[in-house]
């Protein structure tokens, strides 16, 4: 037997053991949930950048795409049904990543038969952006076979001004002095840019399969562009503020309701559905893939960046495609485009700036 001596001396022993093992483990809890911490910060940071790489390029590729695909001396293809075909992409996509959001299959359709089906006064509520969007794209089209690349690109930022337009109008929202001034900016570069002589460019240079192009028709589509683009904008975010429907399933049911859109479209322009894939090659399909996949970026972007960056990605795509219609297009830059480029590009970074708020000072503190 071990003697009381003995016992007493091994007790403070067993409890500095004790006390250095829930120390050791205590640490470990909070090394675990800063690493947590740094590693969801580090990956949230990796997504909004990643994103954003992807919105700029996509900016860019799809402006320089859609003109290419619209001057190819090829078989034309039709804009109309392009624009229905992305919206069949789109509706896959987000069918998808509804499926993924909910867990499973069984429960991804179970929530989308309530939400679309059931609640079908709810649905229709996006109807209005869903024609809108369709109108949109169409115009946009319109634009590109008209407009060269670059100018199509700075042009349709004009939407910015068109979108604070409705916010202004419809959510009642109050703009700050120096995005009135961004705005303003905006304007007077477009201007610029639309009244500057690009030379013997490529818009002399026109495919037999095309008629000939008009400045005035595309900057004219264009404009209409913006403000479809800048009214069912501010709607679809006046519908999704007003419910707890998720972002996915909106544009479930904003592609859902598009298809019927989109083909009253093409049967509108065409007569029939005989040849609705006249002219679809490699290029066009992954044309159509790329503008499905647009919104969809934007939707990251917006969860994971800010004003200032995405400001940053449009005005980097702007410059991607005005070097990219030079070397590809024979596009050729004037000092006065260039300076309505640079005012349209200011005016995107003025009008999401957002200043820092003042720390107020506690005199106990100081």
């Amino acid at each position: 037997m071990k003697s009381t001596d003995d016992t007493n001396e091994t007790v403070p022993e067993v409890e500095a053991e004790a006390e250095t093992q829930l120390t050791a483990e205590s640490m470990d809890d909070d090394t675990k949930k800063s690493q947590v911490y740094a590693g969801n910060k580090r990956n949230f940071g990796y997504i909004k950048y990643v994103s954003l790489v992807i919105l700029t390029l996509q900016n860019a590729v799809l402006g320089l795409s859609m003109r290419y695909a619209r001057t190819r001396d090829v078989e034309m293809f039709s804009s109309s049904a392009a624009v229905f075909m992305a919206e069949v992409f789109k509706l896959i996509i987000c069918f998808a990543l509804v499926m993924q959001e909910s867990g499973n299959i069984k429960k991804g359709m179970q929530s989308m038969y309530t939400t679309v089906i059931l609640n079908v006064k709810d649905t229709l509520r996006v109807c209005v952006p869903s024609f809108l969007y369709i109108i949109q794209n169409n115009l946009l089209y319109v634009s590109a076979s008209n407009l060269d690349a670059a100018t199509y690109q700075v042009t349709y930022q004009l939407k910015l001004l068109t979108t604070a337009f409705f916010a202004v109008v419809v959510l009642k929202r109050k703009l700050k002095k120096w995005q009135w001034l961004a705005l303003a900016l905006l304007a007077a570069g477009v201007a610029l840019v639309q009244l500057s002589s690009t030379g013997s460019s490529e818009s002399d240079k026109t495919s037999s399969n095309l008629p000939k192009q008009s400045r005035i028709l595309g900057f004219s589509a264009a404009l209409a562009a913006c403000f479809i683009s800048g009214f069912a904008g501010i709607y679809f975010e006046k519908v999704l503020k007003e419910s707890d429907v998720s972002v996915w399933m909106r544009n479930v049911q904003l592609s859902l309701l598009s298809l019927p859109f989109g083909l009253a479209t093409y049967l509108f322009n065409e007569g029939s559905l005989n040849h609705l894939l006249k002219g679809f090659d490699g290029f066009v399909w992954y044309l159509v893939l790329l503008q499905a996949a647009g919104g969809l970026i934007v939707a990251v972007v917006v969860k994971y960046a800010d004003n200032i960056l995405k400001g940053f990605a449009t005005s980097v795509a702007i410059i991607i495609s005005c070097v990219a219609s030079i070397f590809i297009f024979s596009f050729v830059l004037t000092i006065q485009f260039a300076a309505g480029t640079m005012l349209v590009i200011g005016s995107i970074f003025l009008y999401g700036y957002v200043p820092k708020k003042k720390e107020n000072k506690n005199s106990l503190n100081v």
